[in-house]
């Protein structure tokens, strides 16, 4: 049995879907509220669904449990309650850790790229145990995903147990279905999506980087089946254990991205700028592009999608369809 925190979510969801094909028992720690997040299951319901609440107790006796990929978690860019974040973020996946180092239960966990906060160069974007004391995200949700990398490496140094797989995965700009219950962190795929459905222009924010171009941002963008492969390679390979960036390693800008949009939608390339929300200034990466080094080495040699051909994909197969879930 498997158990996946966050798994009505988006990644969990499409983990969820590739664990289940595999025909996997599965346990589900979220909640589904009264909104439309149960559609991404309606496909592929899990065996239970519990609330995290009530994991603890589940736990007392759970029956064998193989793997936790704890993707659960208060993603937003724009949290601002700092107690609910760490409860969420750090406490639970700290109790997770610790729960799966002493009933010899591997663990792999989503951090993020926004620990990296406003590094702007390739050799900035290294990952592992040993890069991560200086970095210094921008907001609260990158610095909650900091706080608990630096707590996994302050355990491992002190001896104390440790599941006996572990991999934290820095995941960049994901996209792809079952993502359309997260509001106004969906991805920037979706939007310009739905810019044209509208019928206006792909609307772009303005640099707000002295020298950078409108549009030149770049980010490093990956399709979320690329990342669903990333985590069952590593459920492939009990040995493996680290914090791996969990990116394409090609950084690619917005402008490029707004343009694939509309070739995949068959519109004309149409893109306007607009100024960028005053809450987002200082804290918006204008640069990411995950160092793949280090799970290459380790084994992990499947090719990542392209831009254009994971934007062509998203829209052909989920978003110009009636059913737009996985």
């Amino acid at each position: 049995m498997i158990i996946v925190t966050g798994g009505a979510g988006f990644i969990g969801s499409c983990l969820h879907a590739a664990l289940r094909q595999r025909g996997l028992r599965t346990v589900i720690v979220d909640r589904l509220h009264e909104g439309v997040k149960w559609r991404n299951l309606a496909s592929h319901a899990p065996d239970q669904i519990i609330t995290p609440e009530a994991l603890p107790s589940f736990l007392e006796k759970a029956p064998k449990i193989e793997a936790v990929f704890h993707m659960g978690a208060i993603s937003a860019t724009t949290a601002r309650d700092g107690d609910l974040v760490w409860s969420t973020n750090v406490a639970l996946s700290q109790f997770l850790w610790r729960w799966c180092a002493q009933n010899d239960v591997r663990m792999i966990y989503a951090s993020s790229a926004a620990t990296y906060g406003a590094a702007d160069k390739p050799e900035m974007f290294r990952d592992g145990l040993e890069a991560i004391d200086p970095l210094k995200p921008l907001n609260l949700y990158g610095w909650s995903k900091q706080a608990f990398d630096l707590w996994v490496k302050r355990e491992l140094a002190a001896g104390h147990p440790a599941p006996k797989q572990w991999a934290g995965l820095k995941f960049f700009n994901v996209y792809g279905p079952n993502e359309y219950h997260k509001g106004s962190m969906i991805s920037v795929v979706k939007v310009k999506y739905d810019d044209l459905q509208r019928g206006s222009a792909a609307k772009l924010f303005k640099s707000d980087i002295p020298g950078l171009p409108d549009g030149q941002q770049k980010r490093d963008f990956i399709w979320v089946g690329d990342v669903v492969n990333v985590m069952l390679w590593l459920f492939d390979h009990p040995d493996v254990s680290g914090l791996f960036n969990c990116g394409t390693g090609v950084a690619r800008s917005y402008l490029d991205l707004a343009y694939a949009v509309c070739d995949a939608a068959h519109r004309a390339r149409d893109v306007e700028f607009v100024e960028m929300p005053e809450k987002l200034r200082g804290q918006y990466q204008s640069y990411t592009c995950a160092d793949m080094s280090r799970l290459r080495a380790a084994g992990y040699d499947l090719p990542f999608t392209t831009l254009e051909d994971g934007i062509r994909q998203y829209v052909r197969d989920y978003l110009s369809r009636s059913e737009l879930n996985l």
